[in-house]
């Protein structure tokens, strides 16, 4: 199907002109980037195969030559790849906290953790340009889903005029696999906030490594 084909209201620029960058999937913001896919495969859905092989964080790491080689993608496509990453790297507002990716989270807050003998379940707040706005500690010590409740996560989110949150913990063992409590309240809290029109971008949780749950499912 080319880009034509499609349904006005669901073409990436018409999506972008009518309601805003973030009302964008990843998928539909590359491909408004790279404009035009190939022959035999519209730019939306090159976009999308590429990111199913290779999430954001992966994509930002891939060079010039690694970018070449994925079909589709020439040498045209692969510098504009690098030059958006790149921009963005030189345009983050001095002095604010930017979130791109689950490692970002994990370089920002690995010290805060880094010792402590109990988990520590923390709710970060984003703006729309996924610049940290504030972050609150909801609960510690051992995960309960009786304890931690979405209404005392969106609290803080809705006070501070929250977009987005993380919600981010600790595993003091440094085994940063979830348990079954871990995903059990990622999903209850994911659904809260789509009725509270707050996107929960994702859970990371902090070990000697990280886990993130948007990763996990890209």
């Amino acid at each position: 199907m080319r880009i034509k084909d499609i349904p006005l209201q669901n073409q990436p620029r018409h999506r972008f002109e009518n309601m805003g960058a973030s009302a964008l999937s990843d998928a539909e913001l590359l491909a408004v980037i790279l404009q035009k896919g190939t022959k035999n495969e519209n730019v939306v859905d090159m976009c999308n195969r590429l990111l199913k092989k290779h999430n954001i964080e992966q994509l930002s790491q891939l060079s010039l030559a690694e970018l070449k080689k994925i079909h589709g993608i020439g040498p045209a496509k692969a510098m504009q790849v690098k030059a958006i990453f790149e921009f963005t790297k030189r345009t983050r507002p001095n002095g604010k906290r930017y979130i791109n990716c689950a490692n970002d989270v994990y370089d920002i807050y690995y010290n805060k953790f880094k010792g402590e003998k109990q988990e520590i379940f923390m709710v970060v707040m984003l703006d729309t340009r996924n610049n940290i706005i504030g972050e609150e500690i909801v609960s510690i010590g051992i995960l309960d889903s009786a304890i931690v409740h979405p209404r005392e996560i969106f609290k803080p989110a809705i006070k501070n005029s929250a977009a987005k949150i993380i919600l981010l913990h600790n595993h003091p063992s440094g085994d940063a696999r979830p348990s079954r409590e871990d995903l059990r309240i990622t999903e209850r809290v994911i659904e809260a906030g789509k009725l509270l029109d707050i996107l929960v971008l994702d859970h990371v949780i902090i070990g000697d490594n990280y886990w993130s749950w948007r990763e996990q499912r890209a």
